[in-house]
């Protein structure tokens, strides 16, 4: 979200209903991060345990330092910059676009959210607001394969992911929105770990990737590994050997992703969609 709707507004446009949320236990909150935090502390400083990849740190909303679980909850997909869009990549959404949108204030946070994140974060064309830490090196390359992964590694150890939750039952293949080269289908598996690395990498290996895999190699190609790249941070092991998996194994599961047939935008195909077995790894690290 990067427009200036609370999230139960925000939700109703889209179609949910937010009242499923409110109601399914006592004092629930919507809060949509991107706007300032009410209060004297709009933005709370999370520093990149050593200096970060990239940023040395992010200012983001107040809820996420208040907050006692951080859970990310994500599809599980391709992403045309980072290759996959899983348990880390989720966490691009959390800096506020007040401050790392398109629109931001040059030296304070713009006081409403407008625009994406591609100037600031994707292409580097622009600092954040002042009132933020700047990027470590702005001589580094200003391209998005480069530095999309390395500001979600930074981010997840910066705001570490206490329970990542991956769903697979329906989704998409070829890239994170529908496009001319992508397939529905249906994987039919959820993937649940307390470590967000290690549940990244048993579902990329769900995916039929290997998430030790180098630039240049599916689903990389045309990026760095953000697994890899947070391993280096130490938030956890991409490493399928070191990683415990209860429930149904990988090799049960798998559904290759570059191998999907389902139908694509225009709801054609050669015929029906691909369908895993069904599964719910669950990974302890």
């Amino acid at each position: 979200m990067s427009w200036p709707d609370s999230l139960a507004e925000f939700m109703l446009k889209t179609g949910w209903d937010p009242n499923l949320l409110l109601s399914a236990a006592p004092n629930v909150e919507l809060i949509n991060t991107n706007l300032p935090y009410p209060g004297k502390k709009p933005y709370t400083r999370f520093k990149v345990p050593n200096g970060g990849h990239l940023f040395p740190a992010f200012d983001l909303n107040t809820a996420y330092d208040e907050c006692d679980v951080m859970v990310s909850m994500a599809k599980i997909k391709e992403h045309a910059t980072a290759g996959i869009t899983l348990g880390i990549k989720n966490c691009f959404g959390i800096t506020p676009c007040t401050i790392y949108g398109n629109k931001a204030g040059e030296d304070e946070p713009f006081p409403i959210p407008y625009g994406g994140r591609q100037d600031i974060m994707h292409s580097g064309s622009r600092q954040p607001t002042r009132s933020a830490l700047p990027e470590k090196d702005p001589s580094t390359p200003r391209e998005g394969g480069y530095r999309l992964p390395r500001i979600i590694a930074d981010l997840v150890a910066a705001r570490p992911v206490h329970l990542t939750i991956l769903d697979g039952i329906e989704t998409i293949t070829g890239a994170e929105l529908p496009r001319f080269n992508t397939k529905f289908a249906s994987p039919n598996v959820v993937v649940i770990g307390t470590n967000v690395v290690s549940t990244d990498a048993v579902a990329a290996a769900l995916m039929g990737f290997d998430p030790m895999a180098d630039r240049g190699t599916a689903p990389f190609e045309r990026c760095d590994n953000n697994l890899a790249l947070a391993e280096e941070h130490g938030v956890g092991t991409r490493d399928l050997k070191r990683i415990e998996v209860v429930g149904t194994p990988i090799r049960q599961a798998l559904f290759s992703f570059r191998e999907a047939k389902g139908p694509g935008p225009q709801g054609v195909a050669d015929r029906p969609a691909g369908r895993g077995r069904p599964g719910s790894p669950v990974v302890n690290q």
